[in-house]
């Protein structure tokens, strides 16, 4: 052990090296199901939306497409957005992947997912929902979906996270977001090919066609396991 990690941890309280141990445990449940299934395609978007809403009614055509297609359907296992999606791929015997997380105003996971975990900790869901992943889908949201979003777009933008296909359904949504990535770009906040990280669509087929590119990683294979190790080598 390291001098600096051995002063540390004489600094560290009961209270801290506890809570460090939670975070751990958390942590450690969620990878060890992400460890289950074969990467799929991570959906995310509004509770708060009505299954009659076009924006879900779209969600559930992605949800049975993608299942169809032999996909994973991956969402934070909650109502609105993520019903919908794990809905479309439970229908027709999909793989339905639900990530929920305990809040005050408590969160059922919705009734078509075939696993389901519940975190205690935002942070410890959001690496597990990221490692899930092959391909990301951003549906309308509020502030979590934005945080998610953000956090996602800047991990790869800093080559934290392997560059994987990121997807912004709903064109009339999304145009006020991409108009502040103009500005960003124009202000030389952002560089112009990080607009390339992401893309607008309207067409859920086109998601669809992206996981096909990428295939069916077996559960064994996870890409960040060789992104892991890449990075290593640079060191």
């Amino acid at each position: 052990m390291l001098k600096a990690e051995q002063e540390l941890l004489k600094k560290l309280t009961i209270a801290d090296l506890e809570r460090a141990n939670a975070y751990a445990k958390d942590l450690g449940s969620g990878l060890q199901i992400v460890r289950s299934f074969p990467q799929g395609v991570t959906v995310f978007g509004s509770a708060r939306l009505s299954q009659k809403d076009k924006y879900c009614e779209k969600a559930f055509k992605l949800g049975h497409l993608l299942a169809e297609h032999g996909h994973t359907v991956i969402t934070g296992g909650g109502p609105g957005i993520m019903e919908a999606a794990n809905h479309g791929a439970y229908e027709i015997g999909g793989r339905s992947i639900g990530l929920n997380i305990t809040l005050t105003h408590e969160q059922h996971p919705n009734p078509y997912l075939t696993d389901c975990i519940t975190f205690e900790y935002f942070f410890a869901r959001k690496v597990s929902l990221a490692m899930s992943a092959k391909v990301f889908v951003f549906f309308p949201g509020g502030f979590g979906t934005m945080d998610e979003l953000s956090e996602i777009l800047c991990l790869m933008q800093e080559a934290k996270m392997p560059k994987m296909p990121v997807f912004l359904v709903g064109k009339e949504y999304w145009k006020g977001f991409d108009k502040i990535i103009e500005k960003m770009v124009l202000m030389k906040l952002i560089n112009a090919r990080d607009t390339k990280i992401f893309t607008i669509t309207n067409k859920v087929e086109d998601i669809v066609k992206a996981a096909d590119k990428i295939g069916h990683p077996k559960v064994s294979e996870n890409f960040y396991d060789g992104f892991r190790e890449a990075n290593f080598m640079q060191r």
